[in-house]
């Protein structure tokens, strides 16, 4: 693994777009803070810039980092949940600006995956995450699903295929700050 996270990390830095495993599913990633390496993942999913994409960080004190102000039930929601949890905050900072959605959120996930939380401490930011095929196109279950273009349109396919197996997107949740809470994908 630490192979791995060494030539992520590689790629990451130069502004090139990684295939990966995530806690979820397969996910094609950059780093969170380079505005053309966002723009380049828009491209290769043929993604609209106004449908978001989810941003992954190692820890809480990571993820303060980027939240202007989170909610106090953030933490009990996510010290619970079951499953892999995204939350989509408002006022996001120190991150790309083509990354933040128009209403000035983003959706942010602490990976619980080992690889993920090791890969984004040595890169120091967090790593976009958005699932592995072309807007529009179903969510591979495994990496044998995964398109083509997909393949050829990243920079560096992380080797570890036999080691990922969960296949679920996780659960997506916006806590705004004025109290309102929304389940947006179960």
């Amino acid at each position: 693994m630490k192979d791995e996270i060494i030539k992520a990390f590689e790629t990451l830095k130069k502004g090139g777009l990684i295939l990966y495993p995530t806690d979820t599913v397969w996910g094609i990633g950059c780093d969170a803070t380079n505005f053309n390496a966002v723009n380049k993942i828009y491209k290769l999913k043929q993604r609209e810039e106004s449908k978001a994409l989810i941003c992954l960080v190692n820890n809480y004190s990571m993820l303060e980092r980027h939240v202007d102000t989170i909610p106090n039930m953030t933490y009990t929601i996510l010290d619970l949940a079951v499953k892999p949890t995204t939350i989509i905050y408002d006022k996001p900072a120190g991150v790309a600006e083509n990354l933040i959605a128009k209403d000035n959120t983003l959706a942010i996930r602490v990976t619980q995956d080992e690889f993920c939380k090791k890969l984004i401490k040595h890169l120091g930011k967090p790593l976009v995450s958005t699932s592995a095929n072309l807007a529009g196109k179903a969510t591979p279950k495994a990496f044998k699903e995964i398109s083509e273009p997909i393949l050829k349109g990243v920079d560096y396919i992380v080797n570890l295929q036999t080691e990922k197996t969960a296949v679920t997107p996780s659960t997506i949740i916006k806590l705004s700050n004025n109290g309102v809470v929304k389940i947006i994908r179960e």
